[in-house]
């Protein structure tokens, strides 16, 4: 009779077994769904109405003939099953009495490349099948190489539908020998090949008796044997802090997983990007404190100093240091619908860091069927490409190839949210190789003459808006600084670039020593407008609040800045409304505790082409003037 002793003791032992994730991936109806439905029914892990509903299924819309369908196991999208192929990644989870396994069914086809590339983010090991018919193709190179750049260092080559070919070991043998042929110009250390036949079962769980000439593993007890743990990184520590932990005043914890590395109790640590050091007093896990912690468990570890520790520093052992760098080349895959804006900013998010990057350059883009390299503008959809990258704020990292968890990275679109890419670092840029691209002759020229080595088209590009100055004019109380403040907001909630200049802020430091007499004011507005023009050759729009009674005045400013940059705004406010929207100010002008105040001892010049005319009453109405203006006049968004 079985007791709860019984069971508890069977659950602590399936809870110690390790875990293998693997993927599997080929060609259109090699045999991928098919072979991992197999795994699942051969080892018993099928309930009796699952097995039951895939024979009901495999004679109506089966793709087997008088065979069960294993491949229904996994095909569960509507339109799959319909065409006989995998769209979506599929994941399922077995075990036997010596591993557990978490299997991703990856799609064959190229145009789902970033499903195959999520698939086998995460993968120990990679089944790679092959028709016995077909041989080495196109998709077969394709796949190697995804493998070979996400770095699984397993890969089992199974040639599958060898009762097509009456399980010739000559076939099988040619096979084998074109793989190696090509495989050789790719990193992957352990290569096993396994005949098969997934639809009869042979060689899938057992070894099969109709290919005797085969003296190797089943792809079961392969599975269930493969060494996988020394694949992690136990050199070099590195401690992403994901969250501080502060439950009481007493206890001051920092929590996240260990990406690689052993860390133990006692350990001095140093702590990036501030460099400080301490000790390390307690590893807390999830059964309580321990002396010890490796990859992947996560933990919460606790300091003897007070140090100013956040989410996104990293705890590392001092004697071994990741790579602290804003610049770096890596891999990228494109995933997005939309093609990669090579002017656009992103949100890289490697870690727990999460900042902003650019592209600076797609050193080549990889023809992922023939491994051919050429230069490009941009990646589209599936495409990889070889790029160079700058963030915000340096990285703590280490090679993709050393260490996946702090190797490897995401771009996040920061309007639409969507993961534009994955990335791989392949290691810091070469100084040397910036410097040369910095001082090429025509650069250096450019340099010389004063003149930027950004052109106009690429920074409207990039903030996807021209570089103009607003310049608001009315009276002293007409809602110039309102509409200016609110136009700013406006802007910048919808991703503008925008700097705003009005008297209070300008006159507390650029102009503090000049007077409110014409000629101070003259001067002013001078030295403004030059403001404006640095600031929109920049690519940045720029909103002026200001009097400027003068029209001779305004039309020098145009000049100075630009008459293609230059948008005045007139707010047609007659005198008695300022007055009562500013009446404290009004009344001194007019007991002459203030000079040259435009309105009462010195006049206005209604401006005589003004780019838009606004009255100050209706704000929300002066906004979508203002906007439309925009649009009409390309200068945000850019198209």
């Amino acid at each position: 009779m079985t007791t709860l002793k019984d069971i508890n003791a069977f659950l602590d032992e399936d809870q110690q077994k390790d875990l293998l994730r693997l993927l599997t991936a080929g060609s259109v109806d090699d045999g991928k769904s098919t072979l991992i439905g197999r795994l699942l029914f051969d080892s018993k892990k099928i309930y009796e109405d699952q097995l039951s509903a895939l024979e009901r299924d495999s004679k109506r819309i089966g793709h087997a003939g008088e065979f069960t369908d294993y491949a229904l196991l996994l095909d569960g999208l509507q339109a799959e099953r319909e065409q006989g192929i995998t769209i979506d990644v599929a994941y399922r989870y077995f075990s036997t009495n010596k591993r557990k396994f978490i299997i991703a069914d990856t799609p064959g086809h190229e145009q789902y490349t970033r499903n195959m590339v999520t698939g086998a983010s995460t993968a120990n090991l990679a089944i790679i099948l092959i028709d016995a018919r077909k041989g080495v193709i196109t998709q077969t190179r394709r796949h190697t190489f995804l493998v070979s750049l996400l770095g699984i260092k397993h890969v089992v080559l199974a040639v599958n539908k060898m009762d097509l070919m009456d399980y010739s070991e000559e076939v099988f043998n040619q096979i084998v020998g074109d793989y190696k042929s090509f495989v050789t110009r790719l990193t992957i250390p352990d290569i096993y090949f396994i005949p098969l036949s997934a639809l009869r079962g042979e060689n899938v769980v057992e070894n099969s008796d109709l290919m005797p000439w085969y003296k190797g593993k089943s792809l079961l007890n392969y599975l269930e044997s493969v060494h996988v743990g020394s694949d992690r990184n136990f050199e070099d520590f590195r401690f992403p802090v994901q969250h501080v932990l502060r439950p009481t005043l007493d206890f001051r914890g920092f929590s996240g997983k260990v990406a690689s590395g052993i860390v133990h109790k006692g350990d001095e640590v140093m702590v990036l990007p501030s460099r400080k050091t301490s000790r390390i007093t307690s590893v807390i896990g999830s059964d309580g404190e321990t002396d010890y912690a490796f990859p992947p468990q996560s933990v919460t570890i606790t300091l003897e100093n007070e140090i100013d520790i956040s989410r996104g520093d990293m705890l590392v052992h001092p004697h071994n240091l990741p790579r602290t760098e804003r610049q770096f080349e890596a891999m990228l895959v494109w995933m997005d619908e939309t093609n990669m804006d090579p002017y656009a900013q992103f949100f890289i998010k490697q870690s727990t860091n999460t900042t902003r990057a650019r592209i600076d350059q797609i050193s080549y883009r990889v023809d992922v069927n023939t491994f051919e390299q050429s230069n490009c503008s941009t990646l589209s959809l599936n495409e990889i490409g070889r790029v160079v990258l700058t963030t915000n704020k340096p990285l703590f990292f280490d090679p993709y190839h050393r260490n996946h968890s702090t190797g490897s990275f995401i771009l996040i679109d920061p309007i639409t949210n969507n993961t534009c890419a994955v990335g791989m670092i392949i290691d810091k840029l070469n100084a040397s190789d910036l410097f040369s691209r910095i001082v090429d002759p025509e650069n250096k020229r450019m340099i010389d003459g004063g003149q930027s080595l950004i052109g106009k088209n690429e920074l409207e590009k990039r903030y996807r808006q021209k570089g103009v100055t607003f310049w608001i004019t009315g009276l002293h109380g007409s809602g110039k600084n309102l509409l200016a403040y609110t136009f700013e907001r406006q802007l910048f909630d919808q991703g503008a670039t925008a700097v705003l200049l009005d008297g209070s802020t300008i006159r507390s430091g650029l102009t503090r020593e000049l007077d409110f007499s014409p000629a101070g004011r003259a001067e002013q507005m001078r030295r403004v407008a030059h403001v404006c023009r640095i600031l929109n050759e920049q690519g940045i729009i720029v909103i002026c609040s200001f009097i400027t009674p003068k029209e001779k005045i305004r039309q020098q400013l145009a000049e100075i800045v630009g008459p293609e940059r230059f948008n005045l705004i007139y707010m047609d406010a007659d005198l008695d409304y300022c007055r009562i929207n500013k009446p404290e100010l009004y009344e001194k002008a007019d007991q002459g505790q203030l000079s040259f105040f435009p309105g009462v001892d010195e006049p206005f010049d209604i401006p005589e082409q003004p780019q838009l005319i606004l009255k100050p009453d209706n704000l929300q109405e002066n906004m979508e003037i203002i906007f439309t203006y925009l649009q009409n006049n390309n200068i945000f968004p850019v198209d």
